[in-house]
């Protein structure tokens, strides 16, 4: 096979494969009925917070508004002197009559911060269903129903990869690239393809199950609490399901130097984990393709713009008509923003092999090439 028709045929098939995962995405993107049903059994919701988040008041309010029957939120800080702790105790005088806690303490089970926040909030929670929500999840009304319809007779855990909007500025909208019509949609694929592993930011656990198989500690033995779920859940011949609808996560303003440092961590830390699946992720994105088509348009004399066009066409047209039909974030900016993202991808990836220090929410940590150090305390923002 002569190099130019075997690049022009490579970048048609990482083409079609990008196709492939819009379709099968959009097939388990399905909004269902969002009535809690008469027998809905009581849940407790763990949210770990740190520090004051953008739009914190009203992911607070949403949590404290849920149309659910019966459930209690258990808020988990660190130190008592941080500063959520007074918009939480404020969130909870307002709404007096949906039981919470706020519960104080690090546990050192771990090198991961948030779960290390969420064992007391685990260990206290009332009931056997139990959710641990990010602090800046924007919880719909219906939130406990969806992650409820998703579970089956052979779930052992239900979760939730978010979908950024309100983004401010490019970078925002970079950021939306990355977490929406990319991860999420590759998320979904995986999981259409009976490859479905978990994700930290909602998570539906039984607790008699998990707790009959080492409890949230077990959690510990990955640095990634998302990672070592996804194992123990298929370890116990059980499956990883997606809510058929996930949840939002406003954004607000990002900075290059936000995205770059929390796409690093992410590379890094699914390169530890699951290296088998992080090394194809070098082919995903508009880079390789167009990369491919020039080297084949060059060689065989076709108009190098013509190309590049048509390239891009057909890699964010599906991707636009994903988020439209969705409902996600779509602006003038989108396409400029999904091209920004696929120039960091190959740098990102690269990065996500090599070891250094990464800051976790003013947690530094070091990832090594196959462990990973000890977690030192450090002040935010360091």
């Amino acid at each position: 096979m002569e190099p130019t028709f075997a690049a022009a045929l490579l970048s048609i098939a990482l083409l079609l494969s990008n196709l492939a995962s819009i379709l099968l995405a959009s097939q388990k993107l399905k909004r269902p009925a969002s009535i809690a049903p008469p027998n809905a059994p009581p849940v407790s919701i763990v949210i770990p917070a740190r520090g004051v988040e953008p739009f914190a008041e009203e992911t607070l309010e949403r949590a404290f508004s849920l149309d659910w029957p019966r459930y209690e939120l258990i808020f988990c800080v660190a130190h008592a002197d941080d500063p959520v702790v007074k918009p939480i105790t404020a969130a909870m005088a307002r709404f007096p009559a949906i039981r919470a806690r706020l519960l104080v303490g690090d546990d050192r089970i771990s090198g991961n911060p948030k779960l290390n926040n969420c064992v007391k909030g685990w260990e206290a929670a009332r009931y056997r269903w139990v959710i641990l929500a990010d602090s800046n999840v924007l919880m719909s009304s219906d939130y406990v129903q969806h992650l409820m319809a998703a579970w089956r007779h052979d779930t052992g855990l239900v979760c939730s990869t978010p979908i950024g909007s309100r983004p401010d500025g490019f970078w925002g909208e970079v950021e939306c690239a990355f977490l929406n019509t990319l991860q999420a949609r590759w998320q979904y694929a995986g999981e259409a393809l009976g490859l479905g592993f978990a994700q930290g930011k909602s998570m539906l656990w039984n607790k008699p199950m998990l707790d009959a198989n080492g409890g949230i500690r077990a959690l510990a033995a990955e640095i990634a609490e998302d990672a070592a779920a996804t194992k123990l859940v298929n370890g116990l011949g059980l499956r990883v399901n997606l809510v058929a609808s996930p949840f939002e996560q406003p954004l607000g303003r990002r900075t290059l130097g936000e995205i770059w440092s929390r796409q690093a961590r992410w590379a890094r830390l699914r390169r530890v984990t699951f290296a088998l699946f992080f090394a194809p992720e070098i082919l995903i994105g508009a880079a390789p393709p167009l990369v491919l088509a020039l080297i084949a348009a060059a060689d065989a004399g076709v108009s190098l713009p013509a190309t590049a066009i048509a390239v891009l066409v057909a890699a964010y047209l599906p991707e636009c008509a994903l988020a439209s039909t969705k409902g996600w974030h779509l602006s003038p900016r989108t396409i400029p923003a999904m091209m920004a993202r696929d120039l960091m991808l190959p740098v990102v990836w690269a990065r996500g092999w090599l070891s250094g220090a990464i800051d976790w929410r003013g947690n530094v940590m070091t990832i090594q090439t196959k462990t990973v150090a000890e977690l030192e305390e450090t002040p935010s923002g360091a």
